[in-house]
């Protein structure tokens, strides 16, 4: 297990240049916009526009903070994301554009390099839980309050990785505390 804090974030401009985002964790570690296997954001969108368009990669998009977005995704229609919408996979190659529904929001980004991992995006309520990998990668971001795993502080935004096969560790915060559970697959055997 490895705590990843927030303080430590990364912020970068967008690969169009059209605002900002702030880099979780990405792989391989050092890897540019362009040569990830997958990687972990949170974006702050300020105004209505295109999304990037990044070839071979799967996107998940869940919103963290603000009163919505819509995006108009190509071949795939109009998606209204709200704090209570589930995660919204879509393909990071094709045009996305988007609209904000009253002020900037935050997003939850998750990007897979496609046919090498995929992800499964959820966002479980607080209280007392077990972090199991299984054959994943599993990334939680505490969102909300803090919380302790394996007895060890982890403040609000910071995140928790868990490498595949890792021992189970118990997971205990508030529940009003919001938890984002990313399991990242590798589908290469």
């Amino acid at each position: 297990m490895k705590v990843l804090r927030a303080a430590d974030f990364r912020t970068m401009a967008w690969k169009n240049g059209g605002g900002e985002t702030t880099e979780i964790i990405v792989s391989p570690p050092g890897a540019s916009m362009d040569d990830f296997d997958w990687r972990v954001s949170m974006a702050r969108v300020a105004s209505d526009g295109p999304f990037s368009l990044f070839s071979g990669i799967d996107r998940s998009l869940t919103l963290l903070e603000g009163a919505g977005m819509t995006l108009e995704i190509a071949g795939m229609g109009v998606h209204h994301l709200t704090l209570d919408s589930a995660p919204l996979a879509f393909p990071g190659d094709v045009a996305v554009k988007s609209r904000l529904t009253a002020g900037p929001i935050l997003d939850l980004n998750v990007m897979t390099r496609r046919g090498v991992y995929q992800a499964v995006v959820e966002r479980v309520s607080g209280g007392a839980m077990m972090l199991d990998s299984g054959p994943c990668i599993l990334l939680v971001l505490i969102r909300g309050g803090g919380a302790t795993v394996a007895n060890e502080t982890i403040a609000d935004g910071d995140a928790v990785l868990c490498s595949p096969g890792e021992a189970p560790m118990p997971l205990r915060c508030d529940p009003a505390v919001t938890v984002y559970r990313i399991a990242i697959q590798s589908l290469q055997g």
